[in-house]
Parts: C-alpha cells; sequence; structure tokens
C-alpha cells in the first residue's frame, strides 16, 4: 500500500496521471482481478483528475492510501486479518471507477377513513459500484442471526415484481384493497458501545459534539489527535488500565480506574473533557500562523489559563464528594473489592 499515516481522501494530480499501472498491477489479484481489467478496457480512469476525487489542495502529509498494484506475490504469506484490510483497500479503490448505485425510491401514504399510515423504502434498481464493493469474508445472513453483526445501511428492501408493478402504477386518489393489520412492537435500544475501530473515526470526528459552529469547523476533519497517533492514543489508555479492550468483539469498556480518573477531572477542570477546548486552542495556533495574533499573545493566553485551572484546583476540597462516587462506580465492577 501506500504511505499510511495520512489523512488525506483524494490523490493528487500526478497519481491520477499515472493510476492506470496501479489498477494494471491488480489485474493479478484474483479476488478483484476481473474488475480491474474491466476498468481498463473501458477507460473509466481516464478523467479521474476531473472528479472529486483528485485534489492537490487537500492533501497535506501525502495522498489517500491506496495499492501499488505490486508486490501481490507476498500476499499469501501475509496473516489472515492483513489479507482482509488490503481486500478492503483494493475494493474501495477500484469502487471510484464505477458509476453510483440507483435505488428506486417509494413513499406511500395510505387513508383509512380519518387514519393515515405511512410506508418509506428503497429497492436496488442499479448496482453501480456495488458490484465490487462486497467483501469476500463477509458474513451471509444466517451468520449473522447466529451473533454476527450487521452493516449499517447495507441492506434494502427485497419485493417482488408484481409489486414492483403494482407499486409503480398506483396514483393519487386510487384505491387499494386492505386485507389487514396488525400492530408492530419494538423497543429502542441504547448506542452501541465503541470498538477499537469505531471510537478512532469518532476521535477524527470530534466536532460533531461541539455546539459553536465556528469551532466545530475548527477541527473538521482533523478532531483529537492525527491519523497517525489516534491508535497510539487508544493503546496507551487500554496499556495503563483507563480502559478494557475484548481483544475478540473489540469492544472497549472503562474500568474502575478510568471512572475515577474521569470523575476527577470532570470536578475539577471540566473543560479538559470537552473537544471544544481542542478546537479553540487549534483556532489560536491558526490566528498565529495568519499573522491575527502573535505567537507571544497565545502563549500568554494558555499560559493563563493553566495557571487560573491549576488555583481553582488547589482550592478544591471535594474529596469526600469523590470518593462517594468511587465507591457508587465501584458496584459495577466485578473484582473491583478483590484487588
Amino acid at each position: 500500500m501506500t504511505y499510511p499515516r495520512t489523512d488525506a481522501r483524494v490523490l493528487s494530480t500526478a497519481v491520477a496521471k499515472e493510476i492506470h499501472k496501479n489498477i494494471g498491477g491488480l489485474k493479478g489479484y484474483g479476488l478483484v482481478g476481473q474488475f480491474a481489467a474491466e476498468i481498463l478496457t473501458a477507460g473509466s480512469y481516464k478523467n479521474l483528475a476531473k472528479t472529486r476525487y483528485v485534489n492537490d489542495k487537500q492533501i497535506t502529509d501525502h495522498y489517500a492510501i491506496i495499492p501499488t498494484g505490486q508486490g501481490l506475490h507476498n500476499l499469501s504469506g501475509l496473516p489472515p486479518t492483513s489479507q482482509r484490510v488490503y481486500e478492503i483497500i483494493v475494493r474501495r479503490f477500484l469502487s471510484i471507477f464505477y458509476p453510483a448505485a440507483v435505488y428506486q425510491k417509494f413513499a406511500l401514504c395510505v387513508k383509512v377513513k380519518e387514519e393515515k399510515f405511512f410506508a418509506n423504502f428503497k429497492v436496488l434498481a442499479s448496482e453501480g459500484y456495488l458490484k465490487i464493493a462486497a467483501f469476500s469474508f463477509k458474513k451471509d445472513a444466517a451468520q449473522k442471526e447466529n451473533g454476527g453483526t450487521e452493516e449499517a445501511g447495507q441492506e434494502e428492501e427485497k419485493c417482488d415484481e408484481d409489486f414492483m408493478k403494482l407499486l409503480l402504477a398506483l396514483k393519487k386518489g386510487d384505491a387499494v384493497e386492505v386485507e389487514g393489520y396488525e400492530i408492530k412492537e419494538g423497543e429502542t435500544s441504547p448506542p452501541k458501545r465503541y470498538t477499537s475501530g469505531s471510537i478512532i473515526l469518532t476521535m477524527e470526528n470530534a466536532g460533531q459534539f461541539i455546539e459553536d459552529e465556528e469551532l466545530r469547523a475548527q477541527i473538521k476533519g482533523s478532531g483529537i489527535g492525527t491519523s497517525a497517533t489516534r491508535a497510539e492514543i487508544l493503546k496507551k489508555l487500554v496499556n495503563i488500565e483507563y480502559l478494557a479492550l475484548n481483544k475478540k468483539t473489540q469492544v472497549l469498556t472503562p474500568t474502575l480506574m478510568g471512572e475515577m480518573i474521569y470523575d476527577v477531572v470532570n470536578d475539577s477542570i471540566r473543560p479538559l473533557l470537552d473537544p471544544a477546548l481542542t478546537a479553540s486552542w487549534e483556532k489560536g495556533l491558526t490566528m498565529v500562523a495568519d499573522g491575527n495574533i502573535t505567537a507571544d499573545e497565545y502563549m500568554s493566553k494558555l499560559s493563563d489559563f493553566v495557571t487560573r485551572r491549576t488555583n481553582i484546583v488547589k482550592q478544591l476540597s471535594n474529596q469526600g464528594a469523590l470518593y462517594a462516587r468511587f465507591r457508587a462506580a465501584e458496584q459495577n465492577y466485578k473484582s473491583s473489592r478483590k484487588k
């Protein structure tokens, strides 16, 4: 693969001109070789430089991660997980040379006396890039029912041809026969726990938790940490036992120590838990870079913040409240008393 430590999601103009070499090398990759050959034959790569996938201005350290098309003879010697990662990147890369998937959307409103019933769904009309996007290791429906996970947004409604014809023929005011009614009951589920993958994406998109639009824009596309450091931040939190990582499911949970640290910070320097603080410091650095303020002014404000907050903490006398909170949190951990 190309350089991995990058936030860029676009390619450079120079790379776009030579992209046929990358695609050509992938003809020897069994899982998608036929698609690579199809792209070269159709010539869909020729206008890549004019698409949204190429933008020299959005590239910082390096352009987006793409396969080089070389070294395929070494692929079989890699661990299964590495082979799967490679397949994911290759399929995502080749997908950009295919047209968009096209869905037929339906929205029905049926009135029965004074009651209105609504239905909204979509049916895949043209698969486009989806024919190359499905991973070879993707779990089937039976596996998902037996404990697998559902990929969000990957399922669309299925309906037979006769039903499709009926839907397409319907016009406003048409009468339809109702065969029966049933009530469907359901419950809302709590948010899923973060995994090692989803937490890194959340760190990258930390701006979504900031209400101030200007500050939110400040860390858009960068968030907390960088592409090179986010995984290391997470690794450190696990190593010092602030977080627990289930190696099988990759689900992250807090430890008792982690909750205690959170409570201490929350009761003393709460802004440290808010991504808006990171955004405000980033804004200050941008102002220095643009010449709106001097570096000394920035450092003075930063130093003032640290000094004021430190003095506030020194005057706190909240040990009792914290201890009560620790004991309450302790009840949620099976082995906490033993430790």
